[in-house]
């Protein structure tokens, strides 16, 4: 992928709309589905991404001339755990009722592939600034994707929004699926669609939301960087001459 150091509104826009994390590349599905059963989890475990997102790719940036290319992944997973765990203590600390009904999903953070995505492909390559309005871009899309799932999942499930009785049970009968394992998959499925049929009509006004991703899409052919990646295929370097991947 081909990135530019675009301005700190570019990469905001580009996180939250173009290169939505849920819904355009369909990246970190596992905490997607698993917490979204109410619209406040989704809040919760959004926020707490885009603080680690943002923190990480400012501090890996800062780190970029000095990280060996070597062991830049194991560096990028120290500083990532490294916030993730002070974002769990926070957590736990001072919202404990959020941290019990995340449970487990707050460490995982770590494993997240957005995030270690990001740093690879972003903040490794590019400035402070940047860098940190690409954490805080990517992190509120994927925030927003968490808390649109989890609103309708816990409207259908429940009739409630954050915890807040918005039909009444008198005469809405709730869809307990919804709440549920199925339920995600289902209410996932309806919103990307939904998604699609918008970058369609988008793409048919000359406006396409997002073009091939690189890694992010697992389009080899299109990543722009170096040799050392573990795709399938070659990959192109950035004057244009073919290099064979490293498998």
């Amino acid at each position: 992928m081909n990135f530019k150091e675009n301005t700190p509104a570019e990469r905001l826009y580009n996180g939250i709309i173009k290169e939505n994390p849920t819904f355009v590349i369909v990246l970190g599905m596992c905490p997607t589905l698993a917490v979204t059963t109410s619209a406040i989890n989704g809040l919760g475990m959004g926020l707490s991404t885009t603080v680690v997102l943002a923190l990480s790719n400012l501090f890996i940036s800062a780190l970029r001339n000095i990280i060996p290319d070597k062991v830049r992944i194991p560096a990028f997973i120290v500083v990532i755990a490294s916030f993730v765990t002070m974002t769990e203590l926070i957590l736990k600390g001072y919202i404990p009722a959020l941290y019990a009904a995340l449970g487990l999903y707050i460490p995982l953070i770590v494993v997240n592939c957005i995030i270690l995505g990001r740093a690879e492909a972003y903040a490794s390559k590019f400035g402070l600034v940047p860098s940190l309005f690409d954490g805080i871009g990517m992190g509120l899309g994927f925030t927003f994707g968490l808390c649109c799932l989890g609103a309708v999942r816990e409207l259908l499930g429940s009739g409630q929004l954050f915890g807040i009785q918005v039909l009444s049970l008198s005469w809405f009968t709730p869809i307990t699926i919804f709440i549920m394992a199925p339920g995600a998959f289902l209410v996932l499925a309806f919103l990307v669609a939904i998604m699609n049929i918008v970058r369609k009509r988008m793409e048919a006004k000359g406006k396409p939301l997002a073009a091939p991703a690189g890694c992010m899409s697992g389009d080899c052919q299109g990543c722009g960087f170096s040799a050392s990646c573990t795709g399938k295929s070659d990959v192109t370097g950035g004057d244009g001459a073919g290099k064979e991947a490293v498998g």
